[in-house]
């Protein structure tokens, strides 16, 4: 909602405005407007195209007098790390190094996928086998103390 009279963007917020025995004051409660600062829950990083990078970089070069590249910098919302990073990659081997580097862990070859679940199969096999085993040998126990006929192992 947008105050008419200051033309900024306000929330109504239910907050409660302590009065002076520390109750809510007479007449103020929820509804109290509080204006918004406009700042997003979460930023978004910014991403630049290797295009625009490699013209800020030469605009930056083409930069003689003192002041200029301050300049350029204020015009475009840049930081001076940014110009420092896009030269070293536009000197180090140019346009593909500025284009987007994808934050994050790296994909995984799909051999090397196949292996981990081909070895988180064989652990869990494993386990299921040791504990068959388990009861088996409980299962002779048992047959053994009950008199029972014991079963012939097959070969």
């Amino acid at each position: 909602m947008v105050d008419r009279e200051t033309g900024v963007e306000v929330l109504v917020s239910p907050v409660t405005v302590p009065g002076p025995n520390g109750g809510a004051a007479s007449g103020e409660a929820a509804g109290r407007r509080v204006p918004s600062a406009g700042v997003p829950e979460k930023p978004k990083r910014r991403s630049f195209t290797a295009a625009y990078k490699v013209r800020i970089v030469e605009e930056a070069e083409a930069c003689t007098q003192p002041g200029e590249i301050g300049a350029l910098l204020r015009r475009e919302g840049l930081y001076s790390s940014h110009l420092v990073d896009w030269r070293r990659e536009y000197r180090a081997g140019a346009a593909e190094r500025l284009a987007q580097r994808h934050r994050g862990p790296k994909g995984q070859s799909l051999l090397l996928r196949q292996k981990e679940e081909l070895e988180q199969q064989v652990a869990r096999l494993q386990e299921r086998l040791r504990q068959a085993e388990l009861i088996i040998g409980v299962q002779k126990k048992v047959s053994e103390l009950l008199g029972l006929p014991a079963m012939e192992e097959t070969k």
